[in-house]
């Protein structure tokens, strides 16, 4: 059963950084995809980063210049550092990673998230 686990999370004041990190697991195959999302509660799931197997980086506009996705291969992991905090980036940041299920088919996985506050 493939299961993420975010950690990092917290109360940090504007202009101040965390690093998020999420370990995931219980695959058979690979990692493809992995990423990181955020949710304010009564709106949608917006990206904030993604980076494929080989190092490949995408990132929302807001996250560009802030933020910096990495993973690690080997540990199953991917983190993202977020510098200069706003009030704005105010969010339960969500986990992704892609895989293979069956011979045909890959399918997205999530992690519970974590709370990220920034105060002003």
């Amino acid at each position: 059963q493939v299961q993420l686990v975010e950690s990092g999370g917290g109360l940090v004041q504007a202009g101040g950084s965390l690093r998020l990190s999420c370990v995931a697991s219980g695959s058979t195959f690979s990692f493809g995809l992995m990423g990181w999302y955020r949710q304010v509660q009564g709106e949608q799931r917006d990206l904030v980063a993604t980076i494929t197997s080989n190092g490949g980086t995408n990132y929302a506009d807001f996250a560009k210049g802030r933020f910096t996705i990495s993973r690690d291969n080997f540990k199953n992991t991917v983190d993202l550092q977020m510098n200069s905090l706003k009030p704005e980036d105010t969010a339960v940041y969500y986990c992704k990673a892609v895989t293979r299920v069956t011979l045909f088919r890959d399918d997205d996985f999530w992690g519970h998230g974590t709370q990220v506050t920034v105060s002003s």
